[in-house]
């Protein structure tokens, strides 16, 4: 999976619609392989946006859990924690 596409259920403050938009542009950029279509393309890659953008939120919308919230800041300091160690030389 890309690394450029983070977890999104369960935070608080839940998803915003531009944090799955983006999601989902990572999403169809990696499939398509390709970060920019071509004039031909663009109007399917933008189909494929909208539709995975409209799925995801969907699927958020429907997940439950027990589990508590997370904390965006908590979960980013984990990230570059994580980031130093893997790139320490």
């Amino acid at each position: 999976m890309c690394r450029n596409i983070h977890q999104l259920h369960n935070f608080e403050p839940p998803a915003t619609p531009d944090e799955i938009h983006a999601a989902a542009l990572q999403y169809v950029r990696k499939v398509a392989g390709t970060t920019r279509p071509s004039q031909a393309n663009q109007e399917a890659f933008d189909r494929a946006v909208a539709a995975v953008t409209q799925a995801t939120a969907e699927l958020l919308s429907e997940l439950t859990t027990t589990a508590p919230p997370k904390n965006r800041e908590t979960e980013a300091a984990k990230a570059r924690a994580r980031a130093e160690r893997r790139y320490a030389s």
